[in-house]
């Protein structure tokens, strides 16, 4: 609703700027307040690993690359869906995937050598066209991509309230986060302009593990 009431107002203030409107009648109205905690959770480790696993044994070859572009890359479902075999290269040694992201940004990806696999498998000897296709051939959409991630999900035993696109890249974030890198290097991977995109994604899981009492307690373990 932030988002829509945002392009009203915009709308409004263009036609002021170009003297269509006199005032913007949206120029007063109160936007819903935003949460600093994504309301998108991503998949536990153990999930996630299952989500893998049944993409890889899938019959359905496209399944692993599926999985692999969002989950272990973090693109976006657009850009998963829009990248072609064109777009894939090599640079300084690294397979890479070109990708063009929000606001027509093109960036390069590294493939690791599982992520490589999976694409070539996908792209199966085509030197044209998109890596992610439909049974029918025609390039995968998002509503496709939903469709076998709901079937994936279903197989391996991974329980979710709804699984959608979008929560394989928020796993990709609190994934690494897990991991041990460091914040800013999460931010330029999941190309987030502002840091504080990076820790929403973070914060709604209520994550303990990583609180830094442990942290503080280690250090004092000798006077406690």
């Amino acid at each position: 609703m932030s988002r829509r009431v945002a392009v009203v107002a915009g709308f409004y203030r263009t036609c002021v700027i170009d003297a269509v409107l006199a005032q913007s009648p949206a120029e007063h109205v109160r936007r819903p307040n935003v949460p600093a905690e994504s309301p998108t959770l991503g998949l536990t480790h153990l999930q996630f690993e299952a989500m893998l696993a049944t993409a890889r044994t899938s019959t359905n070859v496209k399944d692993f690359a599926l999985v692999a572009m969002l989950g272990l890359l973090g693109l976006r479902i657009f850009e998963a869906c829009g990248a072609d075999i064109s777009d894939l290269g090599e640079e300084h040694g690294h397979r890479v995937l070109r990708v063009t992201g929000k606001g027509g940004k093109v960036v390069l990806t590294p493939l690791p050598p599982a992520v490589a696999r999976a694409i070539d498998r996908a792209v199966d000897a085509r030197t044209s066209g998109p890596i992610l296709r439909t049974g029918r051939g025609t390039r995968m959409d998002r509503h496709c991509a939903t469709r076998r991630l709901h079937h994936l999900a279903e197989v391996g035993g991974v329980h979710v309230a709804r699984m959608h696109p979008h929560m394989l890249r928020h796993t990709f974030v609190t994934t690494m986060l897990d991991a041990g890198v460091d914040l800013r290097d999460v931010q330029i991977a999941a190309r987030h302009a502002d840091p504080r995109t990076t820790m929403r994604y973070d914060r709604a899981r209520k994550n303990l593990d990583r609180h830094p009492n442990y942290i503080l307690a280690a250090y004092m373990a000798s006077g406690t």
